[in-house]
């Protein structure tokens, strides 16, 4: 089973009510990049 980033990412914010720019200013990247991850827009690793 694949395992998204982005599916995470969305899960636990939204769990602990967190904002795409409270995630995105905890790890040093855009809102517009927390987002992509996701909407599942950026190539996964």
């Amino acid at each position: 089973m694949k395992i998204v980033i982005g599916t995470k990412v969305k899960e636990q914010r939204q769990q602990h009510e967190w904002s795409q720019q409270m995630v995105a200013e905890q790890l040093h990247v855009s809102r517009q990049t927390i987002s992509k991850w996701e909407l599942g827009k950026v190539i996964q690793i």
